[in-house]
């Protein structure tokens, strides 16, 4: 079983040495007021120790554990694990409550699934947690998880309740929805530039020409970022309307909304649709979008939408994926479901 590497942390085999670390917060009722299990006694932690050894040395692997120590230091500060079934799996984590709200349980989480999606093959992993376990779930959403369902009483109520159950919440991906967030990683590292909106040279074709109709700022309250909104126009008449979002992060939850939405979106009056003036549009923007350091943009359509996808690659734009839209986003609540995510370079 080979270590993972994180930026801060080393994923490796348990062993017999790790019995002190292991056992501080196995042992600590405090840590694992959540934990359906413990707090372990002496024997109980070298027993998880002893189960873990093993199953890192059983070929194929079901179960991988880890034990977790920063790299700085070697510190074991926690563990995790994620147990195959099939081409499923679930994960699991627990930190040493000294490290608690420093963003090592996503860290983990992360490398678990990656591992899990980009070398083990698998099409779905979930996780669970108590219902009041406020840290843990809300790393399975920093993660792109999402929550499937609550089961009532479930589970041992936590440690220090009065109550003999506690209440399950299960989170799961999928691995299109992982390849998903990845790409939105990806899209937030690419260049941009915002000083202030600029004077917008005159954009013509000789064929249809675009008419600034508005520049709106950004809203930092509501993560909204700068637009340009232009009229689509054919000599002095309007046929439709385009508008260009600067940016690659936006609104909400992680400002990732503006990944489904895309940089570009665009409208053509019905009567002047099939002459190929959106793609001219597309086109005309491109100084604009330069003008502020962007070499790519991203175009979306929902995937009933041929004419808007045979636009996107009539420019050339290159067919990232198909992404499930997460039910938060107003795309969703207006009855959409997936969207073709098209990547369109300007150099």
């Amino acid at each position: 079983m080979k270590p993972h590497e994180t930026k801060r942390l080393i994923l490796r085999k348990f062993n017999e040495s790790d019995f002190q670390a292991v056992h501080s917060y196995g042992g600590c009722a405090e840590n694992i007021i959540y934990m359906p299990f413990g707090p372990n006694t002496e024997e109980q932690t070298r027993e998880f120790i002893d189960r873990s050894i093993k199953k890192a040395e059983e070929n194929p692997i079901v179960h991988y554990q880890y034990a977790v120590v920063l790299k700085e230091n070697d510190t074991l500060i926690g563990g995790c694990g994620i147990n195959l079934s099939d081409d499923e799996a679930e994960v699991g984590w627990l930190l040493h409550r000294n490290y608690w709200k420093q963003g090592y349980g996503t860290e983990m989480g992360g490398e678990l699934l990656r591992f899990g999606f980009d070398e083990l093959k698998l099409h779905r992993i979930v996780a669970r947690c108590d219902a009041d376990n406020i840290g843990s779930y809300r790393v399975m959403e920093k993660l792109g998880m999402r929550r499937e369902g609550l089961l009532l009483e479930s589970r041992p109520a936590p440690k220090f309740s009065d109550k003999k159950y506690g209440d399950e919440l299960r989170y799961a991906i999928l691995k299109d929805e992982w390849d998903t967030q990845k790409l939105i990683a990806y899209c937030k590292t690419l260049p941009v530039a915002f000083n202030d909106f600029i004077e917008v040279p005159e954009l013509s074709d000789g064929v249809i020409h675009l008419v600034c109709m508005a520049k709106k700022p950004a809203n930092p309250e509501k993560k909204h970022v700068p637009v340009y909104e232009f009229a689509v126009c054919k000599k002095s008449e309007k046929i439709g309307g385009i508008n260009l979002r600067i940016g690659f992060s936006g609104y909400g939850p992680d400002e990732s909304s503006l990944f489904y939405g895309g940089q570009i979106g665009y409208s053509i009056d019905e009567k002047y649709r099939g002459n190929g003036y959106a793609g001219r549009a597309c086109r005309l923007l491109v100084p604009v979008a330069r003008a502020h350091g962007m070499t790519k943009l991203f175009i979306t359509n929902n995937i009933t939408n041929s004419a808007s996808r045979r636009v996107c690659e009539k420019l050339g734009a290159r067919f990232a994926c198909v992404a499930r839209l997460p039910e938060w986003i107003d795309l969703y609540k207006d009855g959409q479901r997936f969207m073709n995510i098209f990547e369109w370079s300007l150099q």
